[in-house]
């Protein structure tokens, strides 16, 4: 079998595409250099932002993501790979335009959370302002009968302003500590357990300093597109 090239839609943001990266290497069944997995990185930070578009009516970031695909496609990518959770919203106007399939983020977080935690009444989603109020992962969850618990509104704001702060390179203690407490009050308010639904959250998080189940959507779709250069998926 000719070599899967997986192609990852990046920029949004660069440290998080850099972090997807490390989770496919990490991920990757190697012992030495050749055994890795081809990879193509189009990393396009001028891809306008997802939570203005969404919420805010800002600039529509779609003509950007069919330009990154496309790119990507000619480069010679089988699959994409786009980690930014919010960005999802748009991807059913992405699809039609390329010739290769697109992983689901959203789907593939499901499925492992499923898999992690069984049957669950309630989860609880760390993320982005805009991938809350798009519905994308309730949406997703609701049709398996699972409740989507999402910050309280002061949390929230805290929340998307710790997200800020990391794009901004921010990786002190209080960024960790805002995201592991909040995700702490979402379990008390019934999750069984907590996802991290903004791909800026894992450069930060500390799964060893929580005691609840946590599922890092940046590593499941590393683990999806992994699988899928293995042969291990269609």
């Amino acid at each position: 079998m000719s070599d899967r090239i997986i192609g990852i839609m990046g920029g949004m943001g660069p440290e998080a595409t850099a972090d997807f990266f490390r989770e496919i290497i990490r991920l990757t069944p190697a012992k030495k250099d050749q055994d890795h997995i081809p990879v193509v990185i189009y990393s396009n930070p001028k891809t306008p932002e997802r939570t203005q578009a969404i919420l805010y009516g800002g600039e529509d970031p779609t003509p950007y993501l069919i330009e990154s695909a496309l790119i990507l496609e000619k480069a010679g990518a089988g699959i994409l790979a786009v980690p930014c959770n919010t960005a999802h919203y748009f991807l059913p106007r992405v699809r039609p335009k390329v010739g290769i399939p697109i992983l689901d983020m959203i789907e593939e977080t499901f499925l492992s959370t499923r898999a992690q935690i069984g049957d669950a009444e309630a989860v609880g989603l760390l993320a982005s302002l805009g991938t809350i109020q798009s519905g994308v992962y309730r949406d997703v969850f609701a049709r398996h009968g699972i409740e989507v618990l999402a910050p309280q509104a002061a949390d929230q704001e805290c929340l998307q302003q710790a997200i800020h702060m990391v794009k901004a390179d921010s990786y002190d203690r209080a960024r960790q500590d805002t995201f592991e407490k909040i995700g702490a009050t979402l379990v008390e308010a019934g999750a069984r357990a907590v996802i991290l639904g903004c791909t800026e959250i894992p450069l930060v998080f500390n799964v060893e300093r929580v005691s609840y189940p946590v599922v890092n959507s940046t590593r499941v779709l590393a683990q999806a597109a992994v699988d899928w250069a293995l042969g291990k998926r269609g």
